[in-house]
């Protein structure tokens, strides 16, 4: 965005003091100016969104992720947990025993970090590293009954948190939203700088 200098007066770079890449309508900006002005109503608040920034799909992901985030780990921190715990469990879950290594490829995750997350989970008793059936010289992460219980119990936290989250939407809205949310994920999933890695035969063995 081009900016002004305010009470400059010249033109800006684009062909006035007005010009900028986002413009909020003249009814965002009197909303605005009502509930951030002191006395002006009972509804003012001291913090509020800019209005032109309302207007950008990126900020918007950005500001509601962060809000998602912090109830979701609320809602973790509560049980002795973090997000990578979730994120480890589920994928042991979903596609069975793993290498540590080809975990650590599958989620970008630093192999260290990684295995910090297994040592928490494997000492929570909800995974066990176990020698693979198939590969002798491989150890695998494996859910136990208890790591299953546990997500269960994570799984109904997160229902939850969505449901604080999408407070202000219908049961159709949240379907459409989660489907919408679910085709960009995909899309950047598969042409972020990880797509395309494939765990190398050193991780394959980790």
């Amino acid at each position: 965005p081009q900016y002004v200098e305010a009470g400059a007066g010249s033109p800006g770079p684009r062909g006035g003091a007005h010009a900028c890449a986002t413009h909020a309508s003249d009814s965002q900006v009197a909303d605005f100016q009502r509930a951030f002005t002191p006395g002006a109503q009972p509804g003012y608040r001291s913090h509020m969104t800019p209005p032109s920034v309302l207007n950008l799909s990126a900020y918007l992901m950005y500001a509601t992720g962060k809000a998602a985030r912090r109830t979701l780990s609320d809602k973790l921190t509560a049980r002795g947990l973090r997000l990578w715990h979730l994120t480890v469990l589920t994928l042991v879950a979903d596609l069975g025993a793993q290498p540590k290594g080809v975990l650590a490829a599958r989620l970008d995750m630093n192999a260290s970090d990684l295995a910090r997350i297994v040592k928490d989970l494997a000492d929570a008793g909800q995974v066990e590293c176990v020698r693979s059936l198939t590969d002798r010289r491989r150890v695998d992460v494996r859910i136990t009954p208890e790591g299953r219980s546990a997500l269960d119990h994570l799984n109904a936290d997160i229902a939850s948190a969505d449901d604080d989250i999408l407070t202000p939407l219908s049961e159709a809205e949240r379907e459409q939203l989660a489907s919408l949310l679910r085709r960009v994920h995909a899309h950047h999933e598969a042409t972020g700088p990880a797509a395309g890695a494939r765990p190398t035969a050193q991780a394959r063995q980790a």
